[in-house]
């Protein structure tokens, strides 16, 4: 299990809604206590908080849960499994084994990644392979693209705004001196070529099973695992280029 001590935060939120829903008080002392201070501590954590079902990011106190949930069809029993349904990718993203994405903390934890921009799509990358691995996939493309363009907006390099993945990766990989063609060991040209041709698998698969494109009768579908992949592939690409961006001699 990834987190046993996130699991039982989230337990213990899960089941105090369940309680209001059920007939207890939303004024227990106990509850709302409890309520407010798990609720605050899973919207802060990146990692899970865009699991988190949509009614709790909306209502900050169990009063105005209970006037939401209230007006949910049917009786008790309903009420249950709409909230078991409700918080199900998240027990099911905390429930998988600890390897599963060992990739998880090279963005959370490195401390040169100074754009919120490219944060912000890093974390939805990583949220969206367990319930949305197509859009996973768009989120691992874009995840590169806007690194690179973050690079060339503070090298103040030209490029176009609709260019590719491979051009603006090419560009990039230019000024930071990571082109194959820009060495002359063998083994260099051999991983930063290697470097090249994931990042072009990246930008073909999105373009092929990704939610880029309308859907047609025949098409691949990719699984969590295929989007683990992409996710990860374009984290460790992503965080290569902006290690080698902070390492570059200023400009004089």
């Amino acid at each position: 299990m990834k987190n046993n001590k996130l699991y039982d935060i989230v337990k213990l939120l899960h089941d105090v809604l369940v309680a209001v829903s059920t007939g207890k008080s939303y004024d227990d002392a106990e509850m709302v206590l409890n309520y407010q201070s798990v609720r605050k501590t899973l919207m802060q954590n990146r990692s899970v908080s865009n699991l988190l079902p949509d009614f709790v990011k909306k209502y900050r106190d169990l009063p105005a849960f209970w006037g939401f949930i209230k007006n949910e069809p049917g009786g008790y029993a309903e009420r249950r499994r709409y909230l078991g349904e409700a918080f199900a990718p998240l027990f099911d993203y905390l429930e998988q084994n600890e390897d599963a994405v060992p990739i998880d903390s090279i963005m959370t934890k490195a401390t040169n990644i100074t754009s919120g921009y490219v944060r912000e799509i890093w974390d939805k990358a990583i949220a969206r392979r367990e319930t949305d691995p197509e859009g996973a996939i768009t989120a691992a493309r874009t995840l590169l693209e806007a690194t690179c363009k973050y690079i060339l907006d503070k090298q103040s390099t030209e490029y176009d705004d609709g260019a590719d993945l491979t051009q603006l990766y090419k560009t990039t990989a230019k000024i930071l001196n990571l082109a194959p063609s820009q060495h002359t060991e063998q083994q260099f040209k051999q991983i930063l070529g290697g470097a090249e041709s994931v990042v072009n698998g990246l930008a073909s698969l999105r373009n092929k099973i990704s939610d880029a494109h309308a859907i047609g009768v025949v098409r691949a579908r990719p699984s969590s695992r295929h989007a683990t992949l992409c996710v990860n592939m374009a984290g460790t690409m992503s965080e290569f280029l902006i290690s080698t961006y902070e390492q570059l001699p200023p400009k004089v």
